[in-house]
C-alpha cells in the first residue's frame, strides 16, 4: 500500500470505477435474490451494508484525498446512508495508510528547500497519523521542541474536481432514494480547495491559539518558517483520541469533565461571533492527562454570514418557547420550508417533522443540566436523522451544511462520552449573542 499512490486522473478513475463495479454487482445479486422470493433477515441486511461499505472504504483508502474526506463526512451523516455504512466509514478518522517514506522526504525537499534531516534535529520517518489529504510526522526543532509536520499528499488539489464527480456518482448508488447531494458535494469541494492551502491553516492555528488556548484548551502554534502551502509545521499536542480514552473505561467524572470542555469550547466560539472550527469529528480532539482538551486540525474553519447566524441563533429560543407560528416564519426565512409550496399537505408534514426534530435537538438546553448518556435521547436523535425525508431539491440555507455538521458532531461525541453537561452558561451566551445581533443596526 505504501508504494502505491495513484495521483493521475486515469489511475484514480480506475479505482473509483472498481469500487462502483463492486457496489453495482453486490446490489444486483441482492436484487436477484429478492426477485426470486428469497427473504432477507435484518441481520443479513446489516451484513450486506457492512460488506459493501468495507469494499468501498478499502478502495477509498488507496485514493486518500477527496475520497477519504467524503468518507469522514459520511461517517457522521447517518440520515443519508445506512448506519452500517456510516460505522465503517468512521475508520477514516483513524485508519488511513501513509505514503512511503521516500515520497514524504521528497515533498519536504521540494517545499522547504532541503531534506527533513537537514531542517530538524530529528524527524520520524514513520507517520504517526494519516488522514484525508495529508499525513503527520513527529519531529524536533533545533532547540529540542517537539513538533508535528503535516505533509500534503501529491497532486491532491489537482484531483479534487474530478474526484468529486466520480465520488458523487458512486455515493448516489448508496444514498437513500431521493437524496439530493449536489449542494453537499459542491460545499465539500469548495472547502477541500481551501484546506489544501496549509499557509491559510497556519493563520487559523494562530487565531485559535490567541483566543482559546489556556487553562482548559490546548491548541498548537504555527511554525511559519518551516511551512509552505503543502507542508505545515506546528507545535505538538499530546493526548488520547476519544477511542483510546473510552478503552480506558473512564470514570463518569472524567466523562463529564471532558464533555463540559467540548461543550464550552463550542459555545465560546459562538460567543466570539467569528470563526468556527467546523470539522467536529473525534480525530480532531485530544483528551489529555493534565485535564485539558487538545484541539487540532484547523483546515476546515468557517465564518457564517451575519444574516444566517442571526436566524440560526433564533432556532434554539424559538423551539424552547414552542411558538409554532414563530418557528414556521423562521423556517421560511432559512429556506427550510416554502412559503408557497406546490403540495401544501406534504409541506405541512415536512414542517411538523422538522419542528419535532428541532424540539429534540433543543432538549439539552431545556434545563440547567443534560445527560448525553440518556439512551432515549440517542434513540430520538437517530430516529429523526435516519427518517429525515430528504427532498428532491435542496432545502435550507447553504450554511446549514457545516453549521449542522458542527452541532451534530458535538452531540455525537458527547453521546459516545455519555457526558453530563451544565448548560446554564451556554444558554446565557446564546441569549447574549442574539441580543447583540438584534441591536446591531448593521444587520
Amino acid at each position: 500500500m505504501n508504494d502505491d499512490f495513484p495521483s493521475s486522473k486515469l489511475e484514480r478513475g480506475k479505482i473509483f470505477a472498481k469500487a462502483g463495479l463492486k457496489v453495482g454487482t453486490n446490489y444486483a445479486k441482492r436484487y436477484l435474490k429478492k426477485s426470486m422470493g428469497q427473504q432477507e433477515s435484518d441481520e443479513e441486511g446489516r451484513q450486506f451494508h457492512t460488506d459493501n461499505a468495507r469494499q468501498v472504504f478499502n478502495e477509498f483508502t488507496k485514493l486518500r484525498g477527496t475520497a477519504l474526506k467524503i468518507a469522514q463526512s459520511l461517517s457522521l451523516d447517518e440520515g443519508v446512508l445506512p448506519g452500517e455504512f456510516a460505522e465503517v466509514m468512521s475508520e477514516a478518522q483513524y485508519s488511513v495508510p501513509p505514503i512511503n517514506k521516500a515520497l514524504a522526504r521528497s515533498i519536504i525537499k521540494k517545499e522547504l528547500g532541503d531534506y527533513p534531516e537537514a531542517l530538524f534535529s530529528h524527524f520520524e520517518p514513520e507517520a504517526i497519523a494519516a488522514a484525508s489529504i495529508g499525513q503527520v510526522h513527529e519531529a524536533r526543532l533545533r532547540d529540542g521542541q517537539k513538533v508535528a509536520v503535516k505533509i500534503q499528499y501529491p497532486n491532491v488539489r489537482n484531483t479534487i474536481h474530478s474526484d468529486m464527480a466520480m465520488a458523487k456518482s458512486l455515493v448516489k448508488r448508496l444514498a437513500k432514494r431521493g437524496a439530493n447531494l449536489d449542494d453537499y458535494f459542491d460545499e465539500v469541494e469548495a472547502t477541500l480547495m481551501e484546506e489544501t492551502d496549509y499557509r491559510r491553516e497556519g493563520e487559523y492555528i494562530e487565531y485559535f491559539h490567541r483566543r482559546f488556548s489556556g487553562e482548559s484548551v490546548v491548541t498548537p502554534r504555527w511554525i511559519e518558517k518551516l511551512s509552505s502551502r503543502k507542508v505545515l509545521t506546528m507545535t505538538f499536542v499530546e493526548g488520547k483520541h476519544l477511542k483510546e480514552l473510552l478503552e480506558t473505561d473512564p470514570s463518569q467524572q472524567q466523562r463529564n469533565h471532558f464533555g463540559q470542555l467540548l461543550w464550552d469550547f463550542f459555545h465560546d466560539q459562538v460567543e466570539q461571533r467569528n470563526f468556527i472550527h467546523a470539522d467536529t469529528h473525534p480525530g480532531n480532539f485530544f483528551f489529555r492527562d493534565d485535564g485539558r482538551l487538545g484541539v487540532i486540525d484547523f483546515g476546515c474553519v468557517k465564518k457564517f454570514d451575519e444574516e444566517f447566524t442571526q436566524n440560526y441563533m433564533q432556532l434554539l429560543p424559538m423551539h424552547l418557547e414552542g411558538d409554532e407560528k414563530a418557528i414556521r416564519d423562521l423556517y421560511t426565512r432559512l429556506d427550510i420550508i416554502k412559503a408557497d409550496p406546490d403540495n401544501p399537505k406534504k409541506e405541512e408534514e415536512f414542517f411538523q417533522f422538522c419542528k419535532n426534530y428541532g424540539n429534540t435537538f433543543a432538549r439539552p438546553y431545556m434545563g440547567d443540566h443534560f445527560d448525553f448518556g440518556d439512551p432515549s435521547f440517542k434513540r430520538r436523535i437517530n430516529h429523526y436523522a435516519r427518517k429525515m425525508p430528504i427532498m428532491n431539491e435542496p432545502r435550507g440555507d447553504k450554511n446549514f451544511i457545516y453549521s449542522t455538521k458542527v452541532h451534530m458532531g458535538l452531540y455525537s461525541i458527547l453521546m459516545k462520552l455519555q457526558a453530563r453537561i451544565d448548560t446554564r452558561r451556554s444558554k446565557e451566551i446564546t441569549k447574549q449573542v442574539l441580543g447583540e445581533m438584534k441591536s446591531d443596526p448593521a444587520i
